[in-house]
């Protein structure tokens, strides 16, 4: 009787572990930021199961789990590619941010095998940063701000032609280092520093410009300042002849003529034709006339 006791608890015990085991294996959490994709007897099915409890046949069915958040992968190394002027350059240490859509994880992974580790090779990033730099000169394609958001969309265009859009999304691209070959380094150089020095001489030629300028501003206003003091003359000179016209009569006129005449009689006179016509010539006569007295003086001594 202890023995039939002994083997029937065996046996229960065994038939509730084989149901927790069974229950265990029904259910399947999947977590917030997740799918799951059924995978039935080595099937996948088209289904996307959401984040919570899943169910499932014990033993038959398997639940794989998709990351639908934002993941990184880097791209260690250089990748080599050229510009739009065929400079030779490189960029290493790209890292990029993507999210698989919860839409396509059954497809994914029913579609690319091992799609953890070969969404993004290195390859395949490689050429999406070729396809961007030969869009932009050496300087554009060196500065981030601009590079950065071009290989991003090239990269979009290359996943979304791979895997089929709305599959994958990248979120952004950051290019750690990105540099050109030595001696193309030499020539950036030496571009930077014939820029400085045009950049100098045209600060030079402003300042020179700017001075003349302030020499010419100069030199219209003393000349202004010039002709205004000679026109506030003239005007000056012009009232007071015309104060004089207006107090000239004829007895000053004549009052003037005979105060400033010195004795002698007109040389010439003017012609009809407006010519200067010679008179006789009387200076012999005031010679005479004032040498008079003095010959008088002599004779009454003699």
């Amino acid at each position: 009787m202890k023995n039939k006791n002994t083997t029937r608890w065996i046996v229960t015990g065994l038939i509730v572990i084989a149901a927790l085991v069974m229950i265990g294996n029904a259910f399947k959490i999947v977590p917030t930021g997740y799918t799951g994709v059924r995978v039935r007897l080595g099937q996948v099915s088209e289904e996307n199961i959401p984040s919570g409890v899943a169910l499932k046949i014990p033993f038959v069915d398997s639940i794989r789990l998709v990351n639908n958040k934002q993941q990184d992968v880097t791209i260690e190394g250089q990748i080599w590619s050229e510009t739009s002027e065929r400079t030779a350059l490189y960029y290493e240490g790209i890292n990029i941010t993507y999210r698989i859509n919860t839409g396509r994880s059954a497809w994914l992974v029913a579609n690319v095998n091992d799609y953890e580790h070969t969404l993004l090779t290195s390859s395949f990033v490689a050429s999406s940063v070729k396809t961007a730099s030969k869009q932009f000169t050496a300087i554009d394609a060196t500065n981030r701000g601009i590079i950065e958001p071009a290989i991003a969309q090239a990269l979009q265009a290359s996943v979304d032609e791979k895997y089929g859009e709305d599959t994958i999304t990248i979120i952004k691209v950051v290019v750690n280092n990105a540099d050109y070959e030595d001696s193309y380094n030499e020539v950036i150089a030496e571009q930077q520093a014939a820029q400085i020095r045009y950049q100098t001489q045209q600060i030079e030629n402003l300042r020179a410009i700017e001075q003349a300028e302030a020499q010419a501003t100069v030199t219209i206003t003393s000349a202004q300042a010039e002709a205004d003091a000679l026109l506030i003359a003239a005007e000056a000179e012009a009232e007071a002849n015309a104060v004089r016209e207006e107090s000239l009569t004829p007895n000053i006129i004549r009052y003037e003529t005979i105060t400033r005449w010195d004795g002698r009689l007109p040389m010439v006179q003017t012609g009809e034709d407006g010519s200067i016509i010679p008179m006789i010539d009387m200076s012999g006569i005031y010679d005479e006339a004032a040498s008079a007295p003095a010959l008088i003086e002599t004779a009454n001594e003699g």
